[in-house]
């Protein structure tokens, strides 16, 4: 995985907005490290036809594109892979199902780091590193120091961790220093149309990115 943004285009915090032209201004501020479609309460047609309108582009830009939660639909829509959580298909079944997609794995505990590093996840994500308001039944906050240690114990295996939870341009460029290959972001890309590229742009290289 490349360093920099993961966006995550959550269709409850898009609130409406086209998101494939969100997708498109995102896209448009670089080489990011992957972007992710989260339909948490989207019925399967409306988030098979949003991660339909996704992939095409995400390819266009060569941006590895990920499904939350739904194997079915990343297949079916073409996606690089599937993003699960611990209450998700386990990463050995999503294997079984489809074993082209990539995976990436949340863990919130430095046990369930280890854990997901075990299941063989192209990714594992860690988090909440600071509060965040995008899922209401979020875990304990980690901090920095926890995501420094996740990050050793990842370089250690060679998998790349993405920092999750609370990621803006005021704190990025502490989550890359702290050794996070990438960080998810869905609220702090939540701007107007006009300073969606450019914020998206500032996120990434603060991150890392290029």
């Amino acid at each position: 995985m490349r360093p920099g943004l993961y966006a995550i285009l959550d269709l409850d915090v898009l609130a409406g907005r086209d998101v494939a032209s969100f997708a498109e201004r995102v896209l448009a501020a670089g080489s990011l490290a992957a972007l992710q479609l989260r339909a948490k309460s989207a019925g399967a047609r409306e988030a098979l036809a949003a991660a339909r309108a996704l992939a095409p582009l995400c390819a266009r830009a060569g941006v590895p594109f990920y499904v939350n939660d739904r194997p079915d639909l990343a297949l079916l829509a073409g996606a690089t892979g599937v993003h699960v959580g611990g209450d998700d298909l386990p990463v050995a079944d999503v294997r079984r199902f489809a074993p082209a997609l990539g995976t990436g794995r949340s863990t919130h505990r430095p046990d369930e780091l280890d854990a997901g590093l075990a299941t063989g996840a192209d990714y594992v994500a860690f988090g909440p590193v600071f509060a965040t308001s995008t899922k209401r039944d979020a875990s304990p906050v980690t901090g920095l120091a926890a995501l420094a240690e996740a990050a050793r114990r990842c370089r250690e295996r060679g998998v790349p961790l993405v920092a999750i939870g609370g990621v803006t341009l005021d704190n990025a460029a502490r989550v890359r220093d702290a050794g996070a290959t990438a960080a998810a972001v869905i609220s702090a890309l939540a701007v107007p149309d006009g300073r969606l590229t450019s914020h998206a742009r500032a996120l990434h290289l603060a991150l890392g990115g290029s």
